[in-house]
């Protein structure tokens, strides 16, 4: 009887890709403008994106805060 043989990493479907992109544009455009509106009104903007205390810049930040989130979501 032969045994089917199954790859050690999952096979990725054409539109996870698309769908994982979208996502992270979606979850960076939102993060961004959190921290835009924090930063004009005078707040810490580092406090409020989660895995962005150590940023230095604001897109680096929000970068940093959306991994964490995407990471959290898969």
């Amino acid at each position: 009887m032969a045994h089917a043989i199954t790859p050690a990493h999952p096979v990725r479907q054409e539109g996870s890709l698309e769908g994982s992109r979208s996502i992270f544009v979606g979850i960076f455009i939102a993060f961004l403008m959190l921290a835009l509106v924090a930063l004009l009104c005078g707040q810490d903007w580092r406090n409020l994106l989660p895995g962005a205390e150590g940023a230095r810049s604001v897109l680096h930040g929000v970068k940093s805060a959306v991994y964490t989130v995407m990471s959290e979501l898969v």
